[in-house]
């Protein structure tokens, strides 16, 4: 029988993978993509046809990591290991949704941000792509971001 302390346990896991993800991505994505690998991510900043980009390299390195986290956890019956990879596989999914079918349109839909959040997310995201280049940039990160991009 699962206890309220595990649950509290299993939901600050989450919560600590999504975060986690989110802090490392900023910083990865400042320090290496907008860097020493800005050759695998240059293709993101700029517009061509085509479904794939090098930039999904990151993809499938963030996703390998969530696939390893989520089936050794599994294995050892749901320890630590799935809770934190849960987390991460959850930020993964907002990413790509929110990410690649609503800012960037890879996937075509016909979804418009209505809250002031998610307007800013879009809003902060398209100036990174305006104002960045190889070495320098802003907003980095992706789902938190700074009142500052707000359209209002």
């Amino acid at each position: 029988m699962i206890n309220t302390i595990q649950i509290a346990m299993y939901v600050l896991l989450i919560c600590g993978g999504f975060f986690f993800i989110e802090i490392l991505s900023y910083f990865m994505h400042k320090y290496l993509q907008h860097g020493v690998l800005w050759f695998l991510h240059k293709d993101h900043h700029i517009y061509k046809k085509g479904r794939f980009q090098k930039n999904d390299v990151f993809t499938i390195f963030f996703s390998t990591i969530t696939i390893l986290l989520l089936a050794f956890g599994f294995l050892h019956r749901f320890d630590y290991k799935f809770w934190f990879g849960l987390g991460i596989f959850l930020y993964g999914m907002g990413f790509f949704l929110y990410h690649d079918m609503v800012v960037h349109r890879r996937i075509k839909i016909k979804y418009k941000p209505k809250s002031k959040y998610l307007k800013r997310v879009v809003h902060s995201h398209r100036m990174h792509h305006q104002k960045s280049t190889a070495t320098d940039g802003i907003s980095f990160g992706f789902f938190i971001v700074g009142k500052k991009y707000d359209l209002e």
